[in-house]
């Protein structure tokens, strides 16, 4: 992810464009030492910080927070948006905004009322990729809770980093409030398999999540939105999977693969260019 970081940020002298907030993420840990010891091999500036220090968040028993320093938020939405005007100035790129995909097979992509050719396709359809290139591909669903602080915290949330592994079972963590965001709270207790995205699902997660020690003082935190997010897992460890002659399919989407997405594009073009050649 230190890798990650620094692509994110040369991406954003390439798209003209600002998406990254460094506030810091801070994770629970019982291992302090191995923690450290894991930062400082990969490079990271870290810090330790006792719970203490952030008394309106819940942590696990016997763990103390350990900082990331230059570590953050992406603003997803500003970045695609970015890429996707970058993108639609470069000649050999064309865009088909509002052309749905029907189906993918060897050599053409069917879209709205149109048959493409295509010498290799690649398809990046997040939760939808399982519709377009088949298993294996799993589909989830997690419940997002998004809050307003109580009046007199607002100050001390614009300055809070984000956090992880907290909650009394260490699987919740939280994004702060700012860049026009509001405070936003999950746990993987909130993640669960569906069929489709567009499933039913009666069960009242967004109480589970903030029945899940996420904060402390709850209900002084008024909820502005709840927000269902879909992604899908592919095969372990596979970047991409072929789907039918010359379809390949990258399956993984989700919160840790749009962060590491830089990463993959790279694997991706390499996988590419291998099957081109």
């Amino acid at each position: 992810m230190a890798t990650a970081l620094r692509r994110w940020l040369e991406l954003e002298t390439v798209l003209d464009a600002r998406f990254y907030r460094r506030v810091g993420i801070v994770s629970a840990v019982s291992e302090v030492d191995s923690a450290l010891a894991t930062a400082a091999a990969a490079g990271l500036a870290v810090e330790t910080v006792e719970p203490e220090k952030l008394p309106h968040v819940t942590f696990p028993p016997d763990t103390v927070g350990v900082v990331e320093t230059d570590a953050g938020v992406l603003l997803a939405d500003r970045a695609l948006r970015a890429a996707a005007l970058w993108l639609a100035r470069q000649p050999n790129v064309r865009l088909r905004p509002g052309c749905p995909v029907r189906s993918v097979d060897t050599g053409q992509v069917r879209i709205t009322g149109e048959t493409l050719g295509a010498d290799l396709v690649l398809v990046a359809g997040g939760p939808w990729t399982r519709d377009l290139a088949g298993p294996p591909v799993t589909l989830h669903r997690q419940t997002m809770v998004y809050l307003r602080p109580p009046e007199h915290l607002r100050g001390w949330w614009e300055t809070a980093p984000g956090v992880g592994r907290i909650g009394l079972d260490g699987r919740a963590w939280l994004l702060p409030p700012g860049a026009g965001t509001h405070l936003k709270i999950s746990t993987d207790a909130a993640c669960r398999e569906v069929s489709t995205v567009d499933s039913a699902d009666d069960a009242d997660w967004a109480g589970r999540v903030r029945q899940a020690n996420i904060l402390s003082g709850m209900d002084a935190y008024e909820v502005v939105a709840v927000k269902d997010c879909h992604y899908a897992s592919g095969p372990d460890g596979a970047v991409l999977t072929e789907a039918a002659p010359g379809v390949w399919a990258r399956s993984a989407c989700g919160g840790n693969g749009f962060a590491a997405a830089p990463l993959v594009a790279g694997q991706i073009v390499e996988t590419m260019m291998e099957v081109a050649a």
